[in-house]
């Protein structure tokens, strides 16, 4: 495939004044034994908002996105989703069931290894069936025809849906993963350093997609990488993590023009 050049438009702003946030995590606080990976987080998401998480390895961030999936239930704090069957509920307290039922009809997720996110025997089209099959799906054609048109929403090439992703470039998997993640319209969408490992142009193609599905879609997303360009792509606003903890967050050209943290201002010339 050519790699396009990528357009960048216009961010279109949330609602960050007025709307009620999203999501709500307040004072999330992960050990594993002597380590402190999340220390008392905060973080708010509006809706429509595209939040960048950045840090180095080992910063937590990858632990907080696991909790937002509630694949990880911290040792402490609370976690609400504006929602009507979730709302003032925290999402921390649900039984195993209830956090998967709801990973599956209101969260999706793109994880940065394609072997967390797929079945890589499988085929493409499957892969995407099986989570509208966990919903209540049954019907194969009408799990074929949604399969198929989360598939084209993704840009993946549909001629290739019936091919497993063992055989597909590290891009079209990135792609069947978004196709899996976005089937049933979720509320929330996560990506796990989702551009992590391809070449440059097929990074571009990604980002691309992401875009305009965020554009078309109005889906709320959080973002994770140590990459600042992807964020800064992306992001309307960062939170950057450091040791388990946020040591700055605003708007992603204030936070990138004017760090103010000296962490931050280490990240951000170091890319320069």
């Amino acid at each position: 495939m050519t790699a396009r050049p990528m357009t960048v438009l216009p961010r279109l702003a949330p609602q960050l004044a007025t709307a009620a946030p999203l999501l709500s995590m307040r004072g999330v606080a992960k050990r594993y034994g002597d380590v402190a990976a999340l220390k008392g987080v905060d973080v708010t998401v509006q809706p429509g908002e595209v939040l960048g998480i950045v840090g180095e390895s080992g910063s937590g961030k990858s632990t907080l996105l696991r909790a937002m999936n509630l694949e990880e239930v911290p040792d402490a704090g609370r976690y609400t989703l504006d929602i009507p069957a979730y709302r003032e509920k925290d999402l921390f307290a649900l039984d195993r069931y209830q956090r998967r039922m709801l990973r599956v009809r209101e969260i999706g997720i793109v994880y940065q290894n394609p072997h967390a996110g797929l079945r890589m025997r499988h085929s493409s089209s499957g892969n995407v069936a099986e989570r509208l099959v966990v919903s209540g799906e049954r019907r194969f054609g009408e799990l074929r025809r949604r399969a198929k048109d989360a598939l084209i929403a993704s840009d993946f090439p549909i001629a290739r849906m019936d091919r497993p992703p063992v055989e597909l470039s590290g891009g079209m998997q990135q792609r069947v993963q978004l196709a899996k993640a976005i089937a049933l319209e979720p509320t929330l969408l996560l990506l796990d350093e989702p551009t992590t490992g391809l070449d440059v142009s097929v990074q571009a193609l990604v980002l691309d997609t992401l875009k305009r599905l965020q554009r078309e879609r109005q889906i709320t997303m959080v973002l994770v990488s140590h990459d600042l360009g992807v964020i800064r792509t992306m992001a309307d606003r960062v939170m950057v993590m450091r040791h388990g903890a946020v040591v700055e967050e605003g708007l992603a050209d204030q936070v990138f023009q004017d760090p103010q943290h000296p962490y931050t201002q280490q990240l951000v010339h170091a890319k320069l």
